[in-house]
């Protein structure tokens, strides 16, 4: 499949309405990412982090970082295509030691969405901030589609808020999020997805404060992230690295002089997330939500 037709479907949002949907068109990038490039550039301060490079028809466009530990390539598709599902539909089956499950499913999902980011990496520069829109979207619902699949309630939309004083309603105030997750008609857990923290995560933390203040309940939040790294601009190729653009310290005030978040979950997890105690203790890889 040529990149043109590639970045077409990737641009466009009704072409990823089922799990099978994403699935083939990660199997269409991959299969273009074989052979189809101008260059893999290895970022100069973290290895493992790569840049696809398009040629002329993709305007010689440097893509975000990937994750080369994580992202799949196109020999690695059987796994996505045919083990991926198989694995969501009986993960409350699979003992949770099952590392090679759980990685299929981290790797699994980073490649899918990856493999979108990418493509759009690929549109004009002026198109760039349709295209993280685009692309959050996608991940959103990707997210949802994966929650579905294993069998839980799961809804995106507006919470209509109770406002009470003195023990009488006053009102209800609006509150539009990401995941609603249900059992039966009970709401159990709200949730936040984004590809990056970067200027949300402060909100994140708020969100969870007024919703409990205000319903005088500790209703669970948890947010959902793809990672937290973007490219580091240079003119020289031999320059390319990243920057990491999670904020250790917004994270940690907000957990111990507001209120933590019921679990924060990774697809790419940063190095640190695994070596600070307090870190640690809130934030895993995205294997452990579903798992």
């Amino acid at each position: 499949m040529t990149l043109s037709k590639i970045v077409k479907i990737a641009s466009t949002k009704e072409k990823f309405l089922s799990l099978k949907d994403y699935i083939e068109f990660c199997k269409s990038y991959l299969g273009f990412a074989a052979d189809g490039l101008q260059a893999v550039i290895v970022s100069q301060n973290e290895n493992h982090y790569r840049f696809y490079q398009y040629k002329k028809d993709g305007h010689f466009n440097i893509t975000r970082p990937i994750n080369s530990n994580l992202m799949y390539e196109f020999s690695d598709v059987s796994k996505i295509e045919k083990e991926f599902l198989k694995i969501l539909h009986s993960v409350r089956d699979i003992p949770v030691d099952d590392k090679r499950s759980r990685e299929l499913i981290k790797r699994g999902i980073y490649t899918i969405q990856q493999s979108i980011g990418s493509a759009l990496d690929a549109l004009p520069a002026g198109a760039s901030n349709i295209a993280r829109k685009v692309n959050g979207d996608l991940f959103e619902r990707f997210i949802q589609l994966l929650i579905k699949e294993i069998g839980v309630t799961c809804k995106t939309g507006t919470v209509q808020v109770p406002v009470y004083l003195n023990n009488e309603l006053q009102f209800h105030m609006s509150y539009q999020h990401d995941l609603l997750l249900y059992n039966n008609d009970d709401l159990k857990v709200i949730g936040s997805v984004k590809t990056s923290s970067k200027d949300r995560i402060d909100k994140i933390f708020l969100d969870k404060f007024l919703y409990c203040k205000l319903t005088n309940t500790m209703l669970p939040h948890i947010a959902i992230f793809l990672n937290d790294v973007q490219r580091k601009n240079s003119k020289r190729q031999d320059e390319y690295g990243i920057n990491a653009t999670f904020l250790p310290g917004h994270f940690k005030a907000f957990t111990v002089k507001l209120n933590p978040l019921d679990g924060v979950y990774y697809c790419d997890i940063r190095p640190n997330m695994e070596t600070d105690d307090l870190l640690w203790k809130y934030i895993r890889t995205i294997d452990h939500f579903f798992f």
